[in-house]
């Protein structure tokens, strides 16, 4: 039986990797030549002609978003001029677009005697429907010489798009095992632990459950998002996907259970009682040995998956949003490499409390039960503290938060000195070193926190507080730079004023900035205030249960460098994305379908989607007065001089 499950198992893999291996990127949307004529001594004009696919379009040079553009990456002693358009663009749905066929006509100056140069051609191609992902067309072309210079279309389409791919597949391996460390994974770690220890059968037995809990996560992650994306591509649209995993990462149900079931397990660490399956369900899972346990693994599978949601969100966030530019199965192959990346660390956990039953059992066994129970109710509190921000319970304040913990983690710190003994506990004689190693660990983990309680940042742990403008008393050690007024009041003949007063929308909903700074709730009063400074705005697309937003806000926000920009240069305007609080039927959000979207957190995904083509946090957008990006979107990246070029690229486009 057990062969025939490994067979079937084996089948199945092969199945999967054959339909993702051997899947075909889309033909590319236009298709260049590109010709040569010398002008004046080492002055040339290329011409470059694109005949695009039937139905689809592509944009002008001057395109805000994705234009038609000529790059010449790493060719050194070359100026280009302006790339003019020789076809005129046609009016389409409101927009200048080009159909059939457009040429192109760019003027270069090289210096010396190069005997040819290397350039690229980027555009993205559109239908009624969507828009592809960005497309590439490298070109060699041999200066004086005005036929024979293109390079072949098809080749270099090819090589970029697997270059594409595979550095996409490398990205999603690397954010897998990187996933391991975030706040709503690495709870699961112990919890993977403690069940697989309680497992019987022998080392066989073993093996095959840990496999089988790998292979129900890649399954999990794999099966659904890729019946997310055949859906979504024959709908088209992701409005329905994003509301969903919305759903699943912030709704207080899920949240709420996640937490109770992390303090039931913890309760059964302490020795209250022991989980087991009743004893007819036992009977029967021993009639089919070759299939023993596969419920509680896949219940385990299942809850990490959906446990994991919220610090996963982000990469599967874009890989949906590529499914919607016009991409099917690069999604689908990069999900499966983020899964196998995610599930190979839970698998080699699982596989390890089989090699502990290969030790002489004792009571140490028992200790590393309490030890994983006081770190399950620290961690489990992440989930509350979820469903505390995006309803403004108010429960869980940050310095109530760090209380808990620095209780949790002294009582722990002193079981391992042997000071609190449990019912299934023997008696510490003597202090052995590990233990004395461990306590001295925890303690000072508690010295750490403890300043936390006065409004000190705890970096470290920006990923598992609330945000520090829940705590009562802060002292804020930031940069002291001017902040943006807190109002800025429009005309009554303002394009820009809503139908309803938008003033005190934060007071209003009783939001708050993150970090101390000021700003608006709204694009409307964001766009508004940005006519009336002449700045440029910072729209923070975040969420109340986003660990990554927080870790963003501390790493990085509050860098003195940083926070002179925002304040100085910037208007802030801070969409959260997964607020549950109900609007006022004059603020209600109608979608272009006609569904009406009454919550703050539903109406700003709505508007970050449609306008951005983003459905993750965090995420941050840079615009103009008249609402148009400056610079593309950034998303969760804790390089502090790296965010720092993105906000002074964004002023130096506004300056043009």
């Amino acid at each position: 039986m057990r062969h025939a499950a490994y067979r079937t198992l084996a089948l199945l893999c092969a199945v999967i990797w054959s339909v993702t291996a051997f899947a075909q990127a889309p033909d590319a949307t236009a298709k260049w030549t590109v010709t040569n004529k010398k002008v004046s001594d080492n002055v040339y004009e290329l011409t470059f002609v694109g005949r695009i696919a039937d139905g689809w379009h592509i944009y002008p040079v001057d395109h805000k978003y994705t234009p038609v553009s000529v790059d010449y990456p790493g060719q050194e002693g070359l100026s280009a001029g302006k790339l003019v358009q020789v076809t005129e663009p046609v009016d389409f749905q409101g927009q200048k677009v080009f159909f059939d066929q457009v040429t192109l006509k760019q003027e270069v100056t090289v210096k010396g005697n190069p005997a040819d140069i290397h350039g690229e051609v980027s555009w993205s191609g559109c239908n009624d429907e969507f828009c592809a992902a960005p497309e590439y067309w490298e070109f060699s072309v041999t200066l004086g010489k005005d036929e024979g210079g293109a390079v072949p279309q098809e080749g270099r389409d090819a090589a970029k798009r697997n270059k594409g791919l595979w550095g996409l597949i490398i990205e999603a391996i690397l954010w897998g095992f990187a996933m391991l460390l975030t706040p709503c994974v690495f709870p699961m770690v112990p919890m993977t632990i403690s069940y697989f220890m309680k497992q019987s059968g022998n080392a066989a037995e073993g093996r095959f459950k840990a496999f089988m809990y790998g292979l129900f996560i890649i399954l999990l992650y794999t099966v659904p998002i890729s019946i997310i994306i055949g859906l979504t591509w024959l709908i088209g649209g992701n409005a329905v996907t994003a509301d969903i995993f919305n759903w699943l990462a912030t709704h207080w149900l899920p949240n709420i259970l996640f937490f109770v079931i992390f303090m039931i397990f913890a309760a059964s660490f302490f020795g209250a009682f022991e989980i087991e399956l009743p004893t007819s369900l036992a009977n029967k899972s021993d009639a089919k040995s070759s299939s023993k346990g596969l419920g509680g693994i896949f219940f385990m599978a299942l809850t990490l998956v959906l446990v994991s949601f919220s610090c996963t969100g982000p990469i599967v966030g874009t890989v949906l949003i590529k499914s919607t530019s016009g991409e099917f199965w690069t999604p689908m192959v990069t999900m499966l490499a983020f899964s196998v990346a995610f599930a190979l660390p839970f698998t080699i956990l699982a596989l390890f409390p089989s090699l502990l039953k290969k030790l002489k059992s004792g009571s140490w066994l028992n200790s590393v039960k309490v030890v994983l129970g006081f770190i399950e109710v620290a961690l489990g509190f992440k989930f509350l503290s979820v469903a505390d921000q995006t309803y403004h319970w108010g429960l869980l304040d940050r310095e109530v938060y760090l209380a808990i913990w620095i209780v949790v983690f002294s009582l722990l710190g002193l079981y391992l000195l042997g000071k609190i003994r449990f019912k299934n506990d023997s008696p510490v004689e003597h202090l052995s070193v590990t233990r004395l190693a461990l306590a001295i660990a925890v303690f000072s983990f508690v010295v750490y926190m403890i300043p936390g309680m006065w409004g000190a940042p705890l970096k470290a742990l920006s990923g598992y507080l609330p945000p520090i403008e829940t705590q009562d008393f802060v002292v804020w050690n930031y940069a002291e730079t001017p902040a943006v007024p807190s109002a800025v009041p429009l005309a009554d003949d303002s394009p820009l004023k809503s139908a309803s007063d938008k003033a005190g929308y934060g007071e209003k909903y009783n939001l708050r900035m993150p970090m101390g700074f000021t700003g608006y709730f709204t694009l409307e009063e964001g766009l508004a205030a940005s006519k009336e400074l002449g700045k440029p705005v910072f729209v923070d697309i975040t969420g109340h249960g986003c660990v990554n937003c927080r870790e963003m806000e501390q790493r990085v926000w509050t860098d003195p460098r940083v926070q002179k920009i925002m304040k100085e240069d910037y208007v802030l305007v801070v969409l959260y994305n997964d607020d549950k609080t109900k609007l006022r039927e004059e603020d209600w959000v109608t979608t272009g379908e006609g569904k009406v979207l009454k919550e703050i957190g539903r109406a700003n995904s709505y508007l970050v989607r449609s306008r951005f083509d983003v459905n993750a946090q965090p995420n941050y957008a840079l615009l103009g007065s008249d609402g148009g990006l400056l610079v593309p979107v950034r998303g969760y990246n804790l390089s502090i001089d790296g965010f720092i070029d993105f906000l002074n690229s964004g002023l130096a486009k506004f300056k043009e």
